[in-house]
C-alpha cells in the first residue's frame, strides 16, 4: 500500500502508539517515537510502508520480550521460544535478541549464575539437578560448567536437609533415614553426600527435646 499521509493520530488505548492514515484510510500502527520522522503530506511508496511495518513488528516484539523478562531473568532460548509462541518471525526475533543482548538485558552467563544462586537460597538442589534444569532452559554446556564451578554440593545438601529434617523428626530412625535420603536424592544430590548428612541430621533432631520440635508447628509429612 502506497500513498500520501493524511493523518497521524494517537491510539486511544495506547498513547505510546499512533495510527497512520494514507489517502484517508488507516494503513498501519507505529510506535510514537518511530513516527516522529513522519508528517502529514509525506508520500510513502510500498517499500517505505513495508519497512515501517517491519520496524513496528520488531518494536512490538521487543516490548513483548521486555514484559517476559520483567518477571524474572531468562535464558536466550527461553526468550526465543516465547517469541515463537507469539508468532514472531525468526528474523525479527533475531533482531530482538541482539538488541536485548547489546543493552545487557539478556546474558546466559548471568542467567545461569542467577539460577544457581536462587536455587541455593530458596530451593537447594544438587549440581546434577541444576545442570538438568539449566539444560532444559537452553543454556549451553560450557556456560553451565562455569556457573557450577566451585559449587558446594555438601553445603547445598545440608541446607536442604535442615529444612526437612525437623518435619521428619517424629519418625523412627530407619524411616527417618529413608524419607530424608529420598528427599535429597530427588533434588539431585549424590548418595555419597546424602548418607553422612542424613546421619548428622538424625543425631541432631534426636537430641532435641520433643517439646521443642512440637512447639515449632512442623507438619507430619
Amino acid at each position: 500500500m502506497a500513498g500520501t499521509i493524511t493523518a497521524i493520530r494517537f491510539q486511544k488505548r495506547n498513547k505510546n502508539r499512533v495510527n497512520v492514515y494514507l489517502d484517508g484510510q488507516f494503513a498501519f500502527g507505529l510506535a510514537a517515537v518511530e513516527a516522529a520522522c513522519l508528517h502529514v503530506g509525506q508520500v510513502l511508496d510500498e517499500a517505505d510502508v513495508a519497512r515501517l511495518r517491519k520496524q513496528d513488528e520488531a518494536e512490538r516484539a521487543y516490548e513483548r520480550a521486555l514484559n517476559f523478562l520483567s518477571y524474572r531473568p531468562r535464558s536466550e532460548a527461553e526468550v526465543c521460544l516465547n517469541l515463537r509462541r507469539k508468532n514472531v518471525d525468526d528474523e525479527v526475533a533475531e533482531v530482538v535478541i541482539e538488541r536485548l543482548t547489546r543493552v545487557g538485558l539478556l546474558d546466559d552467563r548471568e542467567f545461569a549464575r542467577y539460577w544457581v544462586d536462587n536455587r541455593l537460597q530458596f530451593k537447594p538442589r544438587g549440581a546434577r539437578a541444576l545442570r538438568h534444569e539449566l539444560r532444559q532452559k537452553g543454556v549451553p554446556s560450557s556456560v553451565i560448567d562455569d556457573a557450577l564451578a566451585g559449587f558446594d554440593e555438601e553445603a547445598a545438601a545440608r541446607k536442604a536437609a535442615e529444612a526437612r529434617a525437623r518435619r521428619l523428626a517424629h519418625l523412627e530412625p530407619d524411616e527417618f533415614r529413608r524419607r530424608l535420603s529420598a528427599y535429597l536424592a530427588r533434588r539431585g544430590f549424590f548418595y555419597s553426600v546424602i548418607a553422612p548428612i542424613v546421619e548428622d541430621m538424625l543425631e541432631t533432631v534426636c537430641c532435641e527435646a520433643p517439646g521443642d520440635i512440637e512447639s515449632e508447628g512442623w507438619s507430619n509429612e
